[in-house]
C-alpha cells in the first residue's frame, strides 16, 4: 500500500501548477509517496491518484461552526487535581470559570477536561468528572460564553451531562474505545467529534511503546477510527481527528509523526495537534512543564506550516501573537476575525 504526503509550502512564490492544501493556507506542488516495502519517493502532484489528490486538496467542512480555511486555536482547562502542568490550579469551579473566560480571548474553542490522561494517571470516576466538568460548562453558558465548548472524556455519561450543560464538541482521547456507548451518543445528537490516535491506556502507555512504522501506523489506526466512527452514522464532516502526540509514543515517535504532519490530510478531516507543555518538549528544551511555553508554540508553528487546523494549547495569549506574526509572514493577509 502507499501513502501521498503532500510536501507542504507556504512562498509566496507559488507556481501555477500549485493545489492547495485541505482548502487551506499551505500549498503543495509535490508529494512524497511512501511504503512500508520502499524507500519515499518525490513525485508531481499531478502524478497522485484522483481520489486521494481530491481528500488532499478539498476546502474542509466547517467544524462546530467554525471554518476551517485558517488556523484555529483551542485552549485547554483541565479541571482536575493531577494533569501534569497545571494540576489542581483550576479545580476550583470559579477558577476555572474565570480561566475560561481568559483563554476565550484568544481561542476560538475552549477544551474542558475532568480527568487527567497524563502518562499514569489513573481512571476517575463517572460521578466525580462529571460533579469537574458540568457546573463548570454551565456556569459559562449561563455568563454568555458563546464559542464552542469542548468535553475531553473517554466516557459517555460525561459526555452526556457535559453536552446537557452546553458542550458543543466531544474530544476522545481514546476514539471511542475506552466506552463503547460514547460512539452512539455522538451519533444519536449529531455532536462534532474528536478522535485521537493513542496506543494503550494513560496508566501504562509509555511503558515501552512500539511501532513497525509510527507515520504510517498512526494514520492506519485514525483511517480505522473514522470508518467506525462513520459506520455509527457520524458524518465525516463532523469529524477531526489528531494523531495523538505523547499518548504511547517516545520522543523520536512524537518528532517523526510533527514531521510527517501533513500525510494525515490524505484522511479527508480536519486536523488536530495537541503538544502543549508536553513532556518531549521539557527533555529537549531542558525545561519544566510550567515554563514550556516557547517549545510548545514551536511544535504549534510547526502544525500551521503543515496545515493543521486547530491547535491545542495551554498558553493562549502567547500562541496567537505566535500565530499573527507567522501568518504576517507567511500569508498575504493578516489573522481575520472570527
Amino acid at each position: 500500500m502507499e501513502y501521498f504526503r503532500p510536501i507542504a509550502m507556504t512562498d509566496p512564490a507559488r507556481p501555477k501548477a500549485a493545489l492547495p492544501l485541505a482548502g487551506g493556507w499551505c500549498w503543495f506542488d509535490r508529494v512524497e509517496v511512501l511504503s512500508r516495502a520502499a524507500t519515499g519517493r518525490i513525485i508531481a502532484a499531478s502524478e497522485v491518484p484522483e481520489p486521494v489528490l481530491h481528500r488532499l486538496t478539498a476546502p474542509r467542512t466547517d467544524f462546530a461552526g467554525l471554518s476551517m480555511n485558517r488556523p484555529r486555536l483551542m485552549g485547554i482547562l483541565n479541571v482536575t487535581p493531577d494533569s501534569f502542568s497545571d494540576g489542581g490550579r483550576f479545580l476550583a469551579a470559579e477558577a476555572a470559570v474565570a480561566q475560561a473566560r481568559a483563554m476565550a480571548d484568544g481561542a476560538e474553542i475552549i477544551d474542558i477536561g475532568g480527568e487527567s490522561t497524563r502518562p499514569g494517571a489513573v481512571e476517575v470516576a463517572v460521578e466525580e468528572e462529571i460533579a469537574r466538568t458540568a457546573p463548570v460548562i454551565a456556569a459559562l453558558r449561563a455568563g454568555g460564553l458563546t464559542c464552542p465548548i469542548s468535553i475531553d472524556t473517554r466516557k459517555a455519561p460525561v459526555a452526556q451531562a457535559a453536552l446537557e450543560a452546553g458542550a458543543s464538541i466531544v474530544n476522545d482521547v481514546s476514539a471511542f474505545d475506552f466506552d463503547p456507548t460514547l460512539g452512539p451518543l455522538a451519533a444519536s445528537t449529531d455532536v462534532p467529534v474528536i478522535l485521537m490516535h493513542a496506543q494503550g491506556v494513560p496508566a501504562t502507555m509509555q511503558d515501552d511503546p512500539r511501532y513497525g512504522d509510527v507515520l504510517l501506523d498512526v494514520y492506519d489506526g485514525l483511517a480505522a477510527r473514522l470508518a467506525r466512527a462513520e459506520a455509527l452514522g457520524i458524518d465525516r464532516g463532523r469529524i477531526m481527528l489528531d494523531p495523538g502526540i505523547g499518548f504511547g509514543k517516545t520522543q523520536a515517535h512524537n518528532l517523526t509523526l510533527l514531521r510527517g504532519l501533513s500525510l494525515f490530510h490524505g484522511l479527508g478531516c480536519p486536523i488536530l495537534l495537541g503538544t502543549s507543555r508536553k513532556r518531549f518538549i521539557g527533555a529537549i528544551g531542558r525545561a519544566e512543564p510550567q515554563d514550556r511555553a516557547p517549545g510548545s508554540i514551536a511544535t504549534a508553528l510547526q502544525g500551521v506550516a503543515q496545515g493543521v487546523q486547530v491547535i491545542r494549547v495551554h498558553d493562549v495569549a502567547e500562541t496567537r501573537q505566535a500565530l499573527r506574526l507567522w501568518q504576517a509572514m507567511n500569508t498575504d493577509h493578516l489573522e481575520e476575525e472570527a
